[in-house]
């Protein structure tokens, strides 16, 4: 039986989670930033297609790279449980083992995207149904972005590795350098080069190559590279690696799902519906920006506890944890009920645009109280790296808690669809909650178990 161990101290102060969140919060809010800035250039243009194409290309890239969320979640747990000393020799070579897994699996895959390109292109411009001089200018900025792919996926396990570090100011420096590199040469292709849609293209990929390398950097005082054993990369010793990131891929399959099918059921009810629910999904994106950065935190906090096999501290996190995201999802639903009809506003000018997605504000205030449970303890298992838990989770509630619930309130329309997306997050928080306090209860001490969900 493992030993339960007490704090050494003082408790952490509460404050600690949320200092450890805000940088991650404001790295997140970056990136929206940096698609206005691409979308601004391309939308100076003289012809509408280029910012289309890209626009195509880039979510093409997008949902691939989604899939591979893995690749960071599953770094994040396994960096935070191999622990922080400088000192401890196991723990110097845990990390390291770690980071060089997680990266070398990173840049195989993105390889493996940039050989099969063209059926990857073809696939997505058979879907987008795009017109022959879109499909142009799609394929000239996929063309040039894919090539990006190794170091976009490697910088997901690194940030992964570096959150799990509780170095989640590195993280925001670093995401604020490479968004500004980004800008430069975006400005600097396109208006200096004139390289069109390929330019911005290609400045990401020097963005991404440049994340790559500063992240390398950042990691250098952390890791002890004379550690480093050639087995470490042999089937054996990534098996377990490969087993997690599998788990995750089938729960991020799961829920795209479950997202693409309100996108497109939705798309099929008509253009006023398409335009509300990309209204709506706005609100979703909102909270995602808060509650992301509070279970990225409790992913770090938890997993070191897990590694010093720390029961008491780990609930301390859970339950500190549960607090920040409560307290934001308040701070939300506040926000959307005082000011949600101006952020209509602000996404669209047109009248029934405005009036048709105000007649959902009552459910977008729901959303962040039901949806911040299935944040907060996706970042509770993410932190433990219990992948199997994750994926059962998301598969039951997908078929249970949002298909189901859908069958049954179909005849209300897009309401049905909000409806049974508030039912699907419902779920994952109460399935992954009773979860967790399964796996807390003695005396098997399940939760330190990797065998255990």
């Amino acid at each position: 039986m493992v030993q339960q161990t007490e704090y050494s101290g003082r408790k952490p102060h509460v404050w600690h989670l949320f200092f450890l969140a805000i940088p991650l919060i404001l790295a997140n809010i970056t990136t929206p930033l940096l698609g206005l800035v691409d979308t601004a250039i391309l939308g100076h243009m003289d012809a509408t297609h280029y910012l289309a194409g890209a626009s195509i290309g880039t979510l093409i890239l997008t949902q691939l790279y989604w899939i591979c969320g893995f690749l960071k979640m599953s770094t994040t747990g396994l960096s935070a449980q191999a622990g922080r000393s400088n000192v401890e020799v196991q723990e110097q070579k845990r990390r390291t083992k770690v980071l060089v897994q997680g990266v070398s699996f990173g840049m195989l895959l993105g390889i493996l995207f940039i050989l099969l390109q063209t059926p990857i292109l073809n696939a997505g411009l058979y879907f987008s149904q795009s017109s022959e001089l879109l499909s142009q200018s799609t394929q000239a900025y996929f063309n040039v972005r894919i090539w990006g792919a190794p170091a976009a996926l490697a910088n997901m396990a690194l940030v992964g590795w570096l959150i799990g570090q509780q170095k989640t100011k590195t993280v925001l420096m670093l995401q604020l350098a490479v968004n500004l590199i980004n800008i430069i040469f975006s400005l600097l292709f396109v208006f200096v080069f004139e390289w069109g849609v390929k330019g911005v293209a290609a400045a990401t990929v020097v963005a991404e190559f440049a994340l790559l390398g500063l992240s390398l950097l950042a990691t250098k005082s952390l890791i002890n590279m004379s550690l480093f054993q050639s087995t470490w990369l042999k089937w054996l010793s990534l098996k377990p690696l490969l087993t997690l990131n599998s788990d995750i891929l089938f729960r991020n399959l799961a829920l795209q799902l479950t997202l693409a099918f309100i996108i497109f059921t939705g798309a099929g009810m008509g253009a006023q519906v398409a335009a509300t629910n990309a209204i709506l999904m706005q609100f979703f994106a909102l909270i995602a920006l808060g509650l992301d950065g509070v279970a990225n935190a409790v992913e770090a906090l938890v997993g070191e506890e897990k590694g010093k096999k720390n029961e008491t501290a780990l609930a301390y996190h859970v339950k500190v944890g549960l607090l920040w995201s409560s307290l934001f999802a308040v701070v939300y639903a506040l926000v959307f009920w005082q000011f949600g009809a101006q952020i209509i506003q602000l996404l669209t000018d047109q009248t029934a645009l405005q009036k048709e997605a105000s007649s959902y504000l009552g459910l977008m205030i729901l959303l962040p109280l039901v949806a911040h449970w299935c944040f907060l303890f996706d970042g509770v298992f993410v932190g433990l790296s219990k992948g199997k838990a994750m994926r059962d989770s998301m598969i039951l509630s997908a078929i249970f808690g949002f298909f189901l619930i859908w069958w049954f309130v179909a005849d209300l329309g897009n309401v049905g669809l909000w409806v049974a997306l508030l039912s699907f997050l419902a779920f994952r928080g109460a399935i992954l909650g009773s979860w967790y306090v399964f796996l807390i209860s003695k005396p098997q001490q399940r939760i330190f178990d990797n065998n255990a969900g």
